[in-house]
């Protein structure tokens, strides 16, 4: 697919997630990016973004998301997702690290404005990942 300047920029997110670059994040995304879907306690907006990055990179070091498909448009895109990683610290109370690898998919939509990241909704087959953690049969 051609490049358009929002399926750029969400490559440049994917990226700098996957590098653990999180000052980059203060090109990409909005300081109030809307994250309706964020996890509880973690704050909202760019610092709440670069929260749950630094625990998930805490958590599990060699967390890295695939962009299987991206769909862009104007200033909306959508994005299917693999994610892999090996959990080897906790993530907070909520995931123990127990050296279980994972694979799992999502899906995110992301809108953008005046050059940035400014909405995030995401999806995650969570189940899959509880799963394979050994936390659910």
């Amino acid at each position: 697919m051609p490049s358009t300047p929002t399926r750029d920029l969400v490559r440049r997110y994917q990226d700098a997630l996957n590098a653990g670059d999180f000052d980059a994040l203060d090109d990409i995304i909005a300081p109030d990016i809307a994250t309706p879907d964020i996890l509880p306690g973690f704050g909202q907006g760019l610092e709440g973004v670069k929260a749950i990055a630094r625990a998930t990179a805490h958590a599990w070091p060699d967390f890295h998301v695939a962009i299987d498909d991206l769909i862009a448009e104007d200033n909306e895109a959508m994005a299917r997702i693999t994610m892999t990683g090996t959990a080897v610290n906790d993530f907070g109370t909520m995931l123990p690290g127990n050296g279980r690898s994972f694979r799992f998919t999502g899906a995110y939509y992301v809108r953008a404005g005046e050059g940035k990241i400014i909405e995030h909704v995401g999806v995650e087959d969570g189940l899959s990942l509880l799963r394979q953690l050994g936390l659910m049969p």
